[in-house]
Parts: C-alpha cells; sequence; structure tokens
C-alpha cells in the first residue's frame, strides 16, 4: 500500500472512531474503567472504623501506634491492546473482515482511552510475538497504532494466545486494562490468562463472521485455510460436513468462554454483520453497574 492510501485509510478511520469516541464511549469507558485501579497515597494514624487489612504494619512497629494506608484511584491508566494479526482475522463474508471491526474497534478504544489521559500500547501476536509498541499517550501514538494495523504484514500466520499472554505478563509490570482482540480460534491459554486477571484487568473481544458459525449449502466450493495455507474443496452439500464444521465452532466457542470466565474476566462477543457500536456499548454500560 503507497504512503498517500495508506494515509486516506488512516485519516478515514480516525475521523470515524473519533467521532464514536466523542460522542458516545468516553463516558461509558470512563464509567467502565476508571476507579478500579488504587494506588498508595500516604498512612495515617488508626481511625475507629478503619479496616484493619490497610493498616501499615512496618509503621505501626516503628511508631508503636497503629497507622493505616490511605489509597486514591488512580488518575492516569495504561491500556493495552493484545492484536490477533493471525491470517485467520483476514476473512469476512458480510460487511467487512474481521480485521477490519478489530482495526476499528482498537482505534475508538484507543481515541476513548487518550481522552481519558490513560496511555495506550499495543502487542501484535500470531504463534509468536510480532510486535510490540510501548505506552504513550497522544494523537500522533493512536495514529502510528492505526497505521499499524491497517498495513502490519505479519511473518507468520498461526495464532498462539498463550504466547502471546506471557509476553505480556513479562513485559508490563503496571497494573493495566488489557484488551484482547481476536477470534480466539486457539487452545492452551488458560495460565497465562489466570495469571494476567490476577494482575491487570483484561477483557476479551471476540470478533467472529456468521460463516465461521454455519456454512451455507451452496455446492463444491475451493477453499483455503488462512493459517496453513492449504488448498481443499468442500462439498457444502454434505450435512455431515457442515454439522462437523459448526461443532468445531462451537467447541472453540465454548471453550473461550468456559476460560475467562473461570479466569474471572469479562468477554463481548462481536458478529461482523453486527453493530459493533450497539455491542460495545452495551458491554460497557453493564460493567459500569
Amino acid at each position: 500500500m503507497d504512503t498517500t492510501e495508506l494515509l486516506k485509510k488512516v485519516r478515514k478511520i480516525e475521523i470515524k472512531t473519533k467521532g464514536l469516541s466523542k460522542q458516545m464511549f468516553s463516558g461509558e469507558y470512563h464509567s467502565a474503567f476508571k476507579g478500579r485501579g488504587m494506588s498508595f497515597s500516604e498512612v495515617r494514624s488508626y481511625q475507629f472504623g478503619d479496616d484493619v487489612r490497610n493498616i501499615d504494619w512496618n509503621v505501626t512497629a516503628r511508631t508503636g501506634i497503629p497507622f493505616v494506608k490511605i489509597f486514591e484511584e488512580e488518575r492516569e491508566l495504561t491500556v493495552m491492546l493484545l492484536i490477533d494479526v493471525s491470517q485467520s482475522a483476514y476473512f469476512g463474508t458480510v460487511n467487512q473482515l474481521k480485521q477490519g471491526i478489530i482495526t476499528e474497534i482498537s482505534a475508538v478504544l484507543s481515541f476513548s482511552a487518550i481522552q481519558n489521559n490513560d496511555k495506550v500500547g499495543v502487542i501484535f501476536f500470531t504463534d509468536k510475538i510480532e510486535k510490540f509498541i510501548p505506552p504513550k499517550k497522544g494523537r500522533s501514538h493512536i495514529l502510528r497504532i492505526i497505521r499499524e494495523l491497517i498495513d502490519f504484514h505479519p511473518e507468520d500466520n498461526g495464532t498462539d494466545l498463550g504466547e502471546a499472554l506471557r509476553y505480556f505478563n513479562n513485559v508490563v509490570k503496571k497494573r493495566s486494562i488489557c484488551f484482547v482482540l481476536s477470534d480466539f480460534m486457539t487452545r492452551n491459554y488458560e495460565a497465562p490468562l489466570r495469571i494476567a486477571s490476577r494482575r491487570h484487568d483484561v477483557v476479551g473481544v471476540h470478533i467472529f463472521d456468521p460463516r465461521e458459525q454455519e456454512i451455507p449449502n451452496i455446492g463444491l466450493v475451493r477453499a483455503k485455510d488462512a493459517e496453513t495455507g492449504e488448498m481443499t474443496w468442500l462439498d457444502t452439500s454434505s450435512k455431515h460436513l457442515r454439522d462437523r464444521h459448526t461443532g468445531w465452532f462451537n467447541e472453540n466457542f465454548s471453550y473461550f468462554k468456559s476460560t475467562f470466565a473461570k479466569s474471572g474476566t469479562d468477554f463481548v462477543s462481536i458478529r461482523t454483520d453486527e453493530n459493533y457500536v450497539t455491542s460495545l456499548l452495551n458491554f460497557f454500560k453493564k460493567r459500569s453497574k
């Protein structure tokens, strides 16, 4: 993609998503995530009614008088986007590719974050870590993220969310809000997700195409496995084949939901033929309650 075309696409996404962020998402984002991070402020002498779990035993031992730690809401948060850039994201049969929706949602979340003076960082992953963009503030930083999303060319095709979460756990030490944007066509990420959810506020954003859930009966079609590159003929008139495909999708979806539920992390599912604005707003409102 040449520079002029790339800048036009970046500008188009900025206009659309920044407008959405200002008009609809900023307030909901603030309500859903502000106040969830607390940082140490100071100590003061213990008063009747204080939570004994907040007693600072080191200061108490030195002075002989009970002191408690005082915490305040963190005014600045770090938002991390873990973005699946494997080849399966470049699929879509209705309005747009999964990758296009991932790009727009990432931009909306980023603009919502910087309007609240939060930092935004990104980890692009396939079956390895493709790129890490450290958290920063500002419009120019967000535009860089959007440029990367539009014109990123991953080295590998597969998906390994476990590896992405392990890397995230190692490089991001400060508590953050972590959005994982993927179709979650992968397994074996229970342990790193559990660790991440203890340290951070993790949210899964599941993007999928309706044709991944159910193959239509359209006869013999030539298909390509996005992650292996293998070409094959599929007889979609076969009920057995269609049922097997639906079963495979449902198994992955059930694994995703149960794994996130067991780790105590939130998630939202968005179809490529649905309005992601409605889905995200409903999700934010639900978290705000």
